[in-house]
């Protein structure tokens, strides 16, 4: 079996690969990184209406392209190649997902076109002071208000939650553990009693919101009911998208530590000769190099199987991918800065940007202990 892109795949990589290196290069990613927003909404704008990567997974009827999560995998390969400062990740991957997965046709079709128009910015707000990504760990509670729904609690580390127009935001009734009593719901960010802010990281890439929910009341047509599914394994079909879609970002992280690594082998000259002539940085190469290659073959896989819908394969594929690629990044982005010496430490050179976000990404959908527990748990 031989897994490889399409023709479209690979001219969608081709085009993100030219549109990114004008736009997402070392001086716009810092530009990005220092303003309020943490993106360039023209960046965002032209990606989102020009090229219309907001609408490459969602359903035609609702004003996107129709393709597979197998798509995604090598422009989100792009994207973290170039250290892509957008809300991307947050809207498509986490909040279009959720409301595709958990979502009423009537719920999609009131959400879907303005955030495949890039309009409208998504985000899952899931995980809660603890930092744990397990849908059983959620506490933010919720009740019956009359007719409609009130919630209460505290989520942490929602992606992009600063900028968001709409959370899908786990609850669960109270009394409940597990699984049981966990409810979604699609709330707009100026519902009364929602406050959020940004969270200082040490990622200034993707940024990281918290959000206050005190008594936020959200009708009950705005309940995601994920019907024949429930609530937790709709959660995790999304964290599984999510998975494979982050894995893939990693691998083209990974892939530019390696490149920044060996283009400064070639030109540091030590003793009168280039640095990537002596053995230990051969060999630092050469593991960099099967870290990546070990990688792309796990997100790949992942990304196909998530294109097939197969959600009990995806389970453990997103998990041995998302647990193999989070570490491989990191490990490419440490020794990238040890290859490059005194100056990869420092604030001027990017290999400390990429350093920043492979520890981010490490943990962003739970961390690669977190995935190996998974896929260790009998499934079925």
């Amino acid at each position: 079996m031989k897994f490889a892109l399409t023709e479209e795949q690979d001219a969608l990589r081709d085009m993100a690969r030219r549109f990114l290196a004008d736009h997402s290069g070392s001086e716009q990613v810092r530009a990005a990184m220092e303003t309020e927003l943490g993106w360039i909404p023209d960046v965002w704008s032209r990606l989102a209406q020009e090229l219309g990567w907001t609408a490459l997974t969602i359903p035609e009827e609702h004003g996107g392209f129709g393709f597979t999560a197998t798509d995604l995998v090598p422009l989100m390969e792009e994207m973290g190649r170039s250290l892509l400062c957008a809300p991307f990740f947050s809207s498509i991957c986490l909040g279009a997902n959720a409301l595709m997965v958990a979502g009423s046709a009537a719920q999609q079709a009131r959400h879907l076109p303005g955030i495949a128009a890039g309009e409208t910015l998504a985000t899952l707000a899931l995980t809660e002071p603890g930092g744990s990504w397990d849908p059983t760990a959620v506490s933010a509670w919720c009740r019956r208000g009359g007719g409609d729904w009130v919630l209460g609690g505290h989520k942490r580390l929602v992606p992009d939650a600063h900028a968001a127009d709409l959370f899908v935001i786990v609850a669960r009734e109270e009394g409940t553990s597990g699984d049981a009593g966990l409810h979604l719901f699609a709330v707009s960010a100026d519902a009364a009693g929602l406050t959020r802010r940004s969270l200082g990281s040490m990622d200034r890439t993707r940024r990281l919101g918290e959000v206050r929910l005190d008594d936020v009341r959200v009708s009950a047509e705005d309940e995601l009911l994920a019907e024949g599914l429930g609530a937790g394994s709709a959660l995790r079909r999304v964290l599984d998208l999510a998975g494979a879609a982050l894995a893939a970002e990693q691998v083209g992280g990974a892939e530019a530590c390696l490149d920044l690594a060996v283009d400064y082998a070639k030109v540091r000259e030590q003793f009168g000769r280039p640095i990537g002539s002596f053995q230990a940085i051969k060999h630092k190469c050469a593991d960099m190099l099967l870290q990546v290659e070990s990688a792309r073959s796990a997100a790949w896989y992942a990304g196909w199987v998530a294109g097939r819908g197969d959600w009990e394969e995806l389970a453990a594929a997103s998990a041995t991918a998302q647990a193999y690629c989070s570490d491989a990044y990191f490990h490419c982005a440490a020794e990238s800065i040890q290859i490059h010496g005194g100056i990869g430490f420092t604030w001027e050179h990017d290999a400390h940007l990429y350093y920043r976000r492979a520890k981010s990404s490490e943990s962003l959908l739970g961390d690669a202990s977190h995935h190996r527990a998974r896929f260790a748990l009998p499934r079925g």
